[in-house]
């Protein structure tokens, strides 16, 4: 019952007696065809071969045979599908991590890691790191994540937009720092008052049936609504939320797949932007690569200091002679690229 008694070949089939020694490799060190992982996927596997999986008797590497066990648990036949969950308690929880870890896990794969091996050291964080792991998944096993786990989370808010569940659930964790709390804490809070918008809202739309429009849509929203508009809204929803109090908010906007090129350079720009914000889309490499968001961002009094005196030194000549003059920046920033446009003159700078 240990296994077959000759081993297997890649794809599944008895090898001939006279290979045995030939076909026989430990398991780290052999490989699976992608054939026969998709077969298992898929449901496809003969019986012999689930029980060869379960014995380790095909090559494979322990990742894959995480995940095909994992599989495997779900099987029809209840014999195979508890001989796969005893042999996935055996194996190494650092495998089950690196299987997790995988951009094309099985989702059974996710199911039944939540389900069973959550509090194992590293298993939760990886459910939370892995953006194909559903959220409801995550939520399941929210009070194992660790402060790195949480900070995942909240570096792609999109988890969260998309299951309102899941910060309930991430906001009972013990684990989170104070600033993760603060976050999760701003995260829950409700619905918007009219006047924190009307502003912003009458600079965006000048049209006021659409502008009032626009007002009572967004502040009927409580935040993980705000955050799930800032992702897949249009435009006008992106420049009101650019301005929403809370700042996850502000992140999610900069975060959506939507957002274009010349509304981060008329962002970069904005004196009523917080500076966080600013410091934000100075360090997201795809914005800062486009030279106008970089000079927006140097000539902006709400960008921090440290960020435009590193970023000033990128300007064309015109621009620079023309941050000399901007009263409106810090004098130690103008003092600096007024230093620099003078060396620049004499040829060494």
């Amino acid at each position: 019952m240990d296994g077959p008694s000759r081993p297997w070949d890649i794809q599944g089939n008895r090898a001939a007696p006279s290979l045995h020694k030939m076909m026989w490799t430990p398991l780290r060190e052999g490989a699976i065809s992608s054939a026969l992982r998709e077969e298992c996927r898929s449901g496809h596997l003969r019986p012999e071969q689930k029980l060869a999986i379960c014995a380790g008797s095909i090559p494979m590497g322990l990742e894959d045979r995480v995940e095909l066990l994992a599989v495997l648990t779900s099987d029809s036949d209840g014999a195979v599908a508890e001989r796969a969950q005893s042999v996935l308690l055996t194996l190494p929880v650092d495998s089950v991590v690196k299987a997790l870890a995988r951009e094309d896990a099985n989702p059974l794969l996710f199911a039944y890691c939540a389900d069973n091996l959550a509090e194992k050291p590293g298993v939760a964080d990886e459910l939370a790191k892995n953006p194909a792991c559903p959220p409801a998944h995550v939520a399941r096993v929210a009070q194992h994540l660790t402060a790195a786990g949480i900070q995942s989370l909240l570096d792609n808010l999109e988890r969260f937009a998309s299951d309102p569940q899941l910060v309930i659930a991430v906001a009972k964790s013990t684990s989170a720092n104070a600033e993760q709390r603060a976050m999760l804490d701003e995260m829950q809070k409700g619905a918007l008052a009219l006047n924190e918008i009307e502003e912003a809202a009458a600079e965006i739309e000048p049209d006021p049936v659409k502008r009032q429009t626009l007002m009572q849509r967004v502040a009927h929203m409580n935040v993980v609504e705000r955050l799930t508009l800032a992702l897949k809204g249009g435009r006008s929803e992106r420049s009101l939320l650019i301005r929403d109090p809370n700042k996850l908010v502000q992140r999610c906007v900069l975060q959506s797949p939507r957002l274009t090129d010349s509304e981060v350079e008329g962002f970069a720009a904005m004196s009523n932007l917080s500076s966080e914000i600013l410091r934000t889309i100075s360090l997201t490499r795809i914005f800062i690569k486009n030279y106008t968001i970089m000079k927006n961002l140097v000539n902006n009094p709400k960008t921090p200091l440290d960020v435009s005196l590193h970023l000033f030194p990128r300007l064309t000549a015109t621009d620079l002679v023309k941050l000399t003059a901007n009263k409106n920046v810090n004098d130690t920033l103008r003092s600096a690229a007024l230093k620099l446009h003078r060396k620049r003159k004499l040829g060494i700078g």
